[in-house]
């Protein structure tokens, strides 16, 4: 195991207005670490998450992807924000799914998987189709490639997004409770792959409701409400024996 942690946050807060949404958030994730973030809709889960790709700007503490700070520079004991250009240059070693799958309608499910290597890393499109009906294969979707997303169910169009996420070569992936918008039937083949990327040692922080998943997949499971983490540990630790009142009282509601 790296002595780098994949993913740090050190007091890491974010507001909107008036609005304090992330508290002081202090974790680490390690490499090949699968992450679970559950909590009550508005604890920012969803908005941490965003901010460690720069999505979202911090409002105070650090945070850190492979001991690299995420949008800032440091220059003595000074934060200076990373222009633009930089900033996209980060973000292409982090993968993001999103709950709705944001594919291009007007692409096959090839050419949405082929997009960000050629347009981003400039990669030939020759490389870039192979890898993209490799990556497609992978995801159970070998024989759809030539499918635009509306001739596709929600949890292919959802499978298409995390093809197009690892067709970037990420070293971290992001969820964002990516079988929210599927119909219950379709779930299962979203986590089917999720479980299938952890085996191979994908590093994933994965905000989710599917508390299966978290207890049988994850490595770490943290509980966030109003912003703060309210408790972490291994998930079957949490998920059978919370520890905090405000746990127990969320887990008697989703489990």
């Amino acid at each position: 195991m790296s002595a780098v942690p994949m993913v740090k946050a050190e007091a890491v807060h974010k507001s909107y207005g008036a609005a304090h949404i992330l508290r002081g958030i202090d974790l680490e994730v390690a490499p090949r670490e699968v992450f679970c973030l559950v909590g009550p809709s508005g604890s920012g889960k969803s908005t941490f998450l965003r901010c460690i790709n720069h999505l979202e700007k911090i409002n105070g503490g650090r945070l850190s992807v492979d001991g690299q700070l995420v949008g800032y520079r440091q220059k003595g004991d000074k934060l200076y924000e990373l222009k633009d250009k930089e900033v996209a240059a980060q973000r292409r070693d982090i993968g993001m799914v999103f709950q709705r799958f944001n594919l291009f309608p007007h692409m096959t499910a090839l050419e949405n998987v082929m997009e960000a290597p050629v347009q981003v890393k400039g990669e030939a499109k020759a490389v870039a189709r192979e890898r993209a009906a490799r990556l497609l294969d992978r995801v159970g979707l070998g024989d759809r490639t030539g499918n635009y997303p509306s001739q596709l169910s929600g949890g292919q169009q959802q499978r298409v997004a995390i093809a197009r996420a690892l067709a970037m070569e990420p070293k971290l992936m992001l969820f964002d409770e990516p079988t929210s918008a599927l119909d219950p039937e379709l779930v299962g083949e979203v986590l089917d792959v999720m479980r299938g990327l952890a085996d191979e040692g994908m590093t994933m922080i994965v905000v989710t409701h599917e508390m299966g998943f978290a207890r049988e997949v994850g490595d770490a499971l943290v509980f966030m409400d109003g912003g703060v983490v309210v408790e972490s540990g291994h998930p079957r630790e949490v998920l059978t024996n919370p520890q905090h009142d405000r746990t127990k009282a969320f887990l008697s509601k989703v489990l």
